[in-house]
């Protein structure tokens, strides 16, 4: 059961590597700036914004859609026992989306817009849903390591189509291809590789991601047609669990900075840093295989000193390595590699333990409902990073103020963390207390 839920990572990773984090943001600003007015305006909606903000904007959108969507979804999965069916029905809406995007060209950015919206909800709700799964895949000790495992094969399987999709764009002239097609095709691919490798979670994991329900909770067999009012009870009943909301908080805050630095990177790369598409695709592919090694390496420190610790201590390297990122010299790729291991670094490891450790704190029963909460700013799906990020642009013109706002948001997300008591939080929703925390 254990590998069908990796490879699960293994075949979203596609999306989250490929599509949000090197070729969508680059390519869609430029399609925009296609269809931008004299002053460097897009008018979606009959709004008037930048065309550079165009991308940071859209994926803030498709956030505060998902929102409900995830919450509503995960109240159905937890009342119908269907995790995996849904799971895997939005993974594939999300593959579908994302195969669409290979008709993006010209000044069609609206199109890319809506694309990006429909692959971007399923991708959340879709990897939520699969975050369920982890309870009841391992005993409380072994959480960190299956979660850090289960990022590695993410992070493996996104750099293995990243090579491919480094191979097809060096090489588009030879094979009579403009780079624009190319790049059309590889984010065509990413939706191909999600929904081939999507079949093996679909033969491997049950439906049902958990097992025992928290007393009072509706029954499996209960129809959904009341999952609205149930939604409104999960809400209501987070209430009486402060210190998980309390750790969430601090989760949605700093991951928020996180997830934004890396679907703003390449754009920040290519805008701001003047680095080629080759040398984008180069620095993601080495955060991805960086990344594998630094979610096992931190595993192995959250054994002896405690997922919580090692947690903040990779958020000092977030701040660290974004500072460095501001002051960061334009054209010299040989640095911007060295930030991407940097990233690489904390990567897997800050957003591992943090799954691992935020399934502690969640009721018995609930998992795909406070899933669905806690993938609201996870894995690309933040809303106020990207917006912040944004408005920084819009105001000044410069990507450096813009990545060096982010800031805020793991200084936060580190102090919030500090002040929750993980172990009184765990035996507050009634779960066994691991030996280390």
């Amino acid at each position: 059961m254990q590998f069908g839920w990796y490879i699960n990572d293994w075949a979203n990773a596609a999306f989250s590597a490929t599509v949000l984090t090197v070729f969508l943001g680059p390519y869609l600003t430029e399609v925009a700036k296609n269809a931008a007015d004299a002053s460097g305006d897009v008018h979606p909606l009959g709004l008037t914004i930048r065309a550079g903000s165009f991308f940071p904007y859209t994926v803030s959108f498709s956030v505060l859609i998902s929102v409900a969507v995830m919450l509503l979804t995960g109240t159905v999965a937890d009342r119908t026992g269907r995790h995996k069916e849904l799971m895997c029905g939005f993974a594939y809406v999300g593959a579908l989306a994302t195969m669409g995007m290979f008709l993006l060209h010209g000044d069609r950015y609206l199109l890319g817009g809506a694309l990006l919206v429909v692959a971007n909800i399923a991708y959340a709700v879709s990897v939520a849903l699969s975050y369920a799964y982890l309870p009841g895949l391992a005993a409380p000790d072994e959480r960190d390591a299956v979660s850090s495992k289960g990022w590695a094969y993410g992070y493996a399987g996104g750099g293995l189509l990243l090579i491919a999709n480094l191979a097809l764009f060096q090489g588009h002239d030879a094979l009579g291809l403009s780079s624009g097609t190319a790049v059309r095709i590889c984010l065509a691919s990413a939706g191909l590789w999600w929904a081939l490798f999507t079949v093996v979670p679909m033969l491997r994991l049950p439906s049902r991601a958990g097992v025992v329900r928290e007393r009072g909770a509706a029954a499996p067999d209960q129809p959904a047609a009341g999952s609205l009012r149930e939604l409104g009870r999960t809400l209501k009943g987070m209430r009486k669990h402060p210190l998980t909301l309390l750790y969430l908080a601090a989760f949605l805050c700093y991951n928020d900075g996180i997830q934004t630095v890396v679907s703003q990177a390449s754009l920040y790369g290519s805008e701001e840093l003047g680095m080629e598409q080759t040398s984008l695709v180069i620095a993601v592919l080495m955060v991805q295989i960086v990344a594998i090694g630094g979610a096992l390496l931190l595993g192995r420190i959250a054994r002896r000193y405690g997922a919580k610790k090692t947690i903040l201590g990779s958020l000092v390297g977030w701040v660290v390595t974004l500072a460095l990122g501001y002051f960061m010299p334009a054209h010299q790729p040989a640095w911007f590699y060295a930030l991407a291991c940097m990233i690489g670094l904390v990567l897997g490891g800050s957003q591992a333990l943090s799954r691992s450790l935020f399934s502690h704190l969640i009721p018995a029963g609930r998992e795909a409902e406070y899933f669905s909460v806690y993938k609201v700013s996870d894995r690309g799906t933040s809303w106020m990073g990207p917006l912040v990020f944004g408005l920084a642009y819009q105001i000044t013109g410069s990507y450096r103020s813009a990545i060096i706002s982010l800031l805020i948001f793991f200084v936060i997300g580190f102090a919030v963390l500090v002040k929750v008591p993980v172990r009184r939080a765990i035996e507050a929703v009634g779960n066994p207390v691991p030996e280390r925390l």
